[in-house]
C-alpha cells in the first residue's frame, strides 16, 4: 500500500533504505524518547527494517521532493499495542528525523493514516501515546484531534529496559468525522 499527501509518500520500508534510516535513527534525540535505542550502524538499521519495519501497515515517511525516507509511521496491530483497546482499534506510532522537526510533516502523515484507518480499514477508533517528556509527540496528537484518555505510570518500556509514564490519547471515527466537517466548514 502506498499513501500520499501534498508533500509525502508513505510506502513500505525497503532494505535499500537502511542508510537513510541510520542517518536519522542513530540520533539519540529521536529513539529513546519514543521508546527505542538509537541505531548503531547501517547494518543495524537494515536488520530493523527486516524485523520491525517490515510489519504490515508500517510505512517509510518519504519526502516527495527528494524521494528519501526521513521518518516512519504505522498502524500497530492490536496484539502489539501499548494499550488494550476494543476489537478493530489500532494504535498509531511515528517518528521523524531531527532536521524535519517543526515542519508539520508528521501531522500531515498522521492525518493521512487516520483517513486510511477510518475510511478504508473501518477502524472504530485509534489510540496514540507518548512518554513523559515527549512534548513534540503530544503536540502532534493534539493537532491531529486525539483526545487525552488516560495515563499509565511505572510502565515497562521493554526495549529500553526502564519504567516510564505513558500518556494515551484516543480518537473515534465519529470524532474524526466531526473534526473533518468542522475543518471543511472553516475553509
Amino acid at each position: 500500500m502506498i499513501l500520499e499527501t501534498d508533500r509525502l509518500i508513505l510506502r513500505p520500508w525497503e532494505e535499500t533504505d537502511a542508510e537513510e534510516l541510520y542517518n536519522y535513527a542513530r540520533d539519540p534525540a529521536v529513539g529513546p524518547v519514543a521508546g527505542w535505542p538509537p541505531h548503531t550502524s547501517v547494518e543495524n538499521s537494515r536488520e530493523i527494517i527486516r524485523t520491525v519495519l517490515s510489519t504490515p501497515e508500517t510505512y517509510a515517511v518519504v519526502l516527495k521532493e527528494t524521494g528519501r525516507p526521513v521518518g516512519s509511521i504505522g498502524l500497530i496491530p492490536p496484539e502489539q499495542c501499548h494499550v488494550e483497546g476494543l476489537p478493530g482499534e489500532r494504535e498509531i506510532g511515528y517518528w521523524i528525523g531531527v532536521p524535519y522537526w517543526g515542519q508539520g510533516l508528521i501531522p500531515e502523515a498522521v492525518r493521512r493514516l487516520q483517513r486510511y484507518a477510518f475510511e478504508e480499514l473501518e477502524c472504530p477508533a485509534l489510540w496514540c501515546g507518548y512518554y513523559d517528556g515527549n512534548g513534540k509527540s503530544k503536540r502532534v496528537q493534539e493537532k491531529c484531534g486525539f483526545r487525552y484518555h488516560h495515563t499509565e505510570r511505572d510502565k515497562l518500556c521493554a526495549v529500553m529496559g526502564d519504567l516510564r509514564t505513558e500518556h494515551f490519547t484516543y480518537l473515534t471515527r465519529e470524532q474524526w468525522q466531526a473534526d473533518c466537517s468542522a475543518r471543511q466548514e472553516s475553509l
